[in-house]
């Protein structure tokens, strides 16, 4: 089959664990001999190597590229990059990121403090100006993007449409009524998810006018399900509940390495500073372990909204001399990351999945998370815990690293759990959906 996929993270232009998830099922998917051509809009930014070649494709005419060529040289002028089955197309976007020029300031004043040294503030002004991130601007880049979609779809020759998430959810109704293909809408995080009760209503309905036109429904947990038939009245029966995973390559090997920083132990927050993912959580229950353990580093690797206030309460509480933001991390940074680390701790508010405990596993890292994410679904061997239960969310960090055989234990059970949790498996159902459709 030929799939045509609209997402709005692809590594390296990527903000969190959706671009993660994209290549890990879009390599499953084309392993098993499907066709992908997968349409993203270029972020502006320093380009890195990577196993795909993104060009941009902001000057280019779509029209220069026929449905059917596979030409290297045709893909190299076109604005398109061949990588075996997948097929990247950019398109030029102009996206504001996480961070504000104002919040941007509010970081460069606590530079002496020593949370945050002038080093750390020139990365945050990089990915001001580079990286990619939702902003006041993204409703006109995502009505922009799917303005293209109309175009690419009449132009390649294709069997299904898979879109993710609201982004796409315009690209995704105008493929599909310019080529009468089926559409299949994945849905990774919700509004609700996103800004809890406060939700921006045009986002919703865009949420819910994707779900109501898509053919079907993938959901990444029975949680996300359930929210999905409470929040936008969808048919239960139109939904398909496919985790995500990791690849079966990474599931094979072990990365973990010692302990750095000098032999002190590291507990590590990484995810999008915002309020879905709790960090205000993680630094309560960090003061009160430094309490009984002073001599832990506390990281949290990430940007978003709250961290100019992440970066004053830490200030507040007299933690400065134990913990530390690196701001935001990509590539061979994350992986470092992650083996660096003794306790990986995942205090989402209202998670739909969460990949990253998965990337944590593959490390040796054991892992804490919310109750309230859609990952517990198949974790057995990670320690759970409400996300506001900060005393209890403690205690379980405290006997992690206090109790050597504790640690053993559960590192030693993730390792063969997550050797069954592979993208291998969940690309075939992806595609028992498509076959569905297609019949």
């Amino acid at each position: 089959m030929r799939v045509l996929m609209f997402g709005w993270e692809f590594p390296p232009h990527m903000s969190g664990g959706l671009g993660t998830a994209c290549f890990g099922m879009t390599k499953a998917i084309t392993d098993l001999g499907h066709d992908v051509i997968f349409v993203l809009p270029k972020v502006n930014g320093v380009k890195e190597k990577t196993h795909v070649k993104l060009v941009s494709a902001a000057d280019i005419p779509v029209s220069t590229r026929t449905a059917e060529s596979s030409d290297t040289d045709v893909a190299l002028t076109s604005g398109l990059v061949d990588f075996g089955r997948l097929t990247i197309r950019p398109i030029h976007s102009v996206l504001s990121p996480y961070l504000t020029s104002f919040q941007y300031e509010n970081l460069l004043q606590h530079s002496s403090t020593g949370i945050v040294d002038r080093e750390q503030a020139a990365e945050y002004k990089w990915f001001l100006g580079n990286a990619g991130g939702y902003g006041p601007n993204l409703l006109a880049e995502v009505a922009r993007y799917g303005d293209v979609a109309g175009a690419v779809a009449t132009q390649y020759a294709f069997d299904i449409i898979h879109a993710h998430d609201w982004m796409t959810v315009f690209a995704g109704l105008i493929a599909k009524k310019a080529s009468g293909k089926p559409l299949v809408l994945h849905i990774h995080a919700l509004e609700f998810d996103r800004s809890g009760e406060n939700i921006n209503q045009d986002i919703y309905e865009i949420e819910r006018s994707g779900m109501e036109g898509a053919d079907r429904i993938i959901a990444v947990s029975n949680y996300t399900k359930q929210r999905i038939v409470s929040l936008y009245n969808i048919d239960p029966r139109r939904i398909s509940v496919i985790h995500n995973a990791v690849s079966q390559v990474e599931a094979r090997q072990i990365y973990h390495m010692p302990s750095k920083n000098g032999g002190r132990k590291v507990v590590l927050f990484l995810g999008r500073i915002t309020f879905q993912k709790g960090p205000d959580y993680f630094i309560e229950a960090a003061a009160k372990v430094l309490k009984v353990l002073p001599d832990i580093t506390f990281v949290m690797a990430g940007t978003g909204d709250m961290m100019p206030r992440m970066v004053e309460r830490v200030a507040e509480l007299g933690l400065g001399k134990n913990f530390h933001f690196t701001g935001f991390l990509r590539g061979a940074d994350v992986e470092q990351m992650f083996a660096a680390s003794d306790l990986y701790v995942m205090p989402s508010v209202s998670e739909p999945f969460g990949i990253s405990p998965l990337e944590a596993m593959l490390y040796d890292v054991p892992v804490i998370i919310s109750k309230q994410s859609g990952v517990t679904e198949i974790l057995k061997h990670a320690l759970k815990v409400d996300f506001w239960d900060v005393d209890e969310m403690a205690n379980k960090i405290i006997a992690v690293l206090k109790y050597p055989v504790l640690f053993d234990d559960i590192v030693e059970r993730s390792r063969e759990e997550i050797k069954h949790i592979r993208w291998e498996a969940a690309a075939g159902k992806i595609v028992d959906v498509y076959r569905d459709l297609m019949h």
